[in-house]
């Protein structure tokens, strides 16, 4: 028998699994070039159905569950997760979220992070350490890492290249045992 499925709560926001029949709600979500300009290239822009199918059975395909969907009022409303590194950086991961552009500023991505950073350190024993690089020209995105308390560490100068443009990135990290941001 299997482990439960993950679903954490808070308020309205629920992290969930992905399910099959999240494809086509998270088409027109994902179909944002706003949405994309604060995301990895391999989050595909245009964004369609073969794309999401190909996402969500990747994630659904993951032993533990580390991606997951974001709900608001039990509508798609974005996705995050976390990804574990490897060798001697095995004790720490990866965050990454979004949400669409209908949800910037409502404290969404907050409140997700929060359950996510939450939920992997409970999941993952041996991890100490999450983190994130949002792109410098993302300001929205570094406040949410705050806000969900992570710490600013240091600037990766010249780091990237999205959109034609070489951008610095901001490195973010929260340790096990440090204050997760408040409800």
């Amino acid at each position: 028998m299997g482990a439960a499925p993950v679903e954490l709560r808070s308020g309205q926001t629920v992290v969930r699994e992905w399910q099959e029949s999240d494809a086509e709600p998270l088409v027109p979500l994902a179909d944002d070039r706003r949405v994309w300009l604060g995301l990895r290239d391999a989050f595909p822009h245009p964004y369609g159905i073969e794309d999401a199918r190909r996402f969500i059975a990747m994630a659904r395909a993951k032993s533990p569950p580390t991606f997951f969907a974001i709900t608001v009022g039990g509508r798609l409303a974005g996705g995050i997760g976390y990804t574990p590194q490897a060798d001697v950086e095995r004790i720490g991961a990866e965050v990454g979220y979004w949400v669409a552009h209908a949800h910037w500023g409502r404290g969404v991505a907050t409140e997700a992070l929060r359950l996510l950073t939450e939920h992997a350190f409970a999941a993952n024993q041996e991890l100490r350490r999450l983190w994130a690089v949002p792109y410098a020209t993302n300001a929205a995105s570094a406040r949410v890492l705050e806000k969900a308390g992570y710490r600013r560490e240091g600037t990766l100068r010249q780091s990237v290249i999205k959109d034609g443009r070489v951008l610095d990135q901001w490195m973010y990290a929260i340790l096990r045992g440090e204050r997760i941001g408040p409800a």
